[in-house]
């Protein structure tokens, strides 16, 4: 049979001095005039203390006070978004939106160049890498994805400025000077870099913006990240058709070129405005006018 404690203050024996918590337990069950002194609850259990609703409500307060909220343990968001002023987003759109009313007809103009010269579609859709949107808490792993691809994958558009492929699926690689793939008119709209103009579209949708750094292939992009120290660093931001990268450096050929164009990406990131794609836009004509960087 179970053996009950008294409830009411007794004198410690020698045993009971001996103990390490002595005093602890002695002055812990004590009856005041206000009824009884605030206990744990480990305490009162041990003691066999009556469960007084006084008490109880005493614990609940203290329960709630010491224990964080789920609100406050989360600080970060777990919900998608975007890393980028409201200002920046609404240039970009706003710039793409020009572009396209004023090119209209070049467009049409290439289209049908490109239809009479080659076989083949006008447009040119291919999976890149874009917009890192999980919280940073989360960036170094992805638990809803089994391949992490670094970001978002889109389909961006081009012109079409190669011949079509044989029915074999080919791998992903760059392309290169003088590439034998490359039509007649592919190589001038490469040149003058005139075969990014439908990605004005792309911007419209919100996969990329007119400035930022430019999205890779799914594959390289995997392989450049175990390459480069920071690459996945540029998905923080959303892709663009233009980049600091992209007016002082020409076409990528190597790692190496990747590696500087890398360096110029994330100088554009730490001071990222709309002044400053303003300014990019800007310098952007004269590399197409130019020729510079182009192949």
């Amino acid at each position: 049979m179970r053996r009950g404690v008294a409830a009411i203050p007794h004198a410690p024996n020698a045993r009971d001095m001996t103990a390490p918590r002595s005093a602890q337990r002695h002055h812990s069950n004590r009856w005041t005039p206000k009824g009884l002194t605030n206990v744990d609850s480990l305490t009162a259990r041990a003691h066999g203390l009556p469960n007084a609703p006084a008490m109880a409500t005493s614990l609940d307060i203290e329960i709630a006070a010491g224990r964080p909220s789920i609100e406050r343990l989360h600080v970060v968001s777990r919900r998608a978004r975007d890393r980028e002023r409201w200002l920046r987003r609404l240039l970009n759109t706003a710039v793409a939106a020009a572009a396209l009313i004023v090119v209209l007809p070049l467009l049409l103009l290439i289209a049908v160049l490109i239809k009479l010269t080659s076989r083949g579609p006008v447009l040119f859709t291919q999976t890149r890498v874009g917009l890192d949107r999980r919280a940073l808490s989360r960036a170094g792993g992805n638990t809803r994805r089994r391949l992490d691809q670094g970001g978002k994958p889109f389909t961006m558009y081009k012109f079409r400025t190669m011949y079509v492929a044989s029915g074999r699926r080919e791998h992903q690689v760059w392309a290169e000077p003088d590439d034998a793939r490359v039509t007649s008119i592919g190589r001038v709209l490469r040149k003058l870099r005139l075969d990014e103009l439908p990605q004005l579209f792309n911007v419209l949708r919100g996969d990329m913006n007119v400035v930022g750094p430019r999205p890779e292939q799914p594959a390289i992009f995997v392989y450049l990240r175990e390459q480069i120290e920071g690459y996945q660093r540029r998905q923080r931001v959303r892709p663009g058709i233009t980049g600091w990268a992209q007016v002082n450096q020409g076409y990528d050929r190597s790692v190496d070129d990747v590696r500087r164009k890398v360096a110029f990406d994330l100088e554009y990131i730490r001071r990222q405005s709309a002044a400053e794609d303003l300014r990019i836009m800007l310098r952007t004509i004269p590399v197409m006018l130019l020729r510079r960087g182009g192949w």
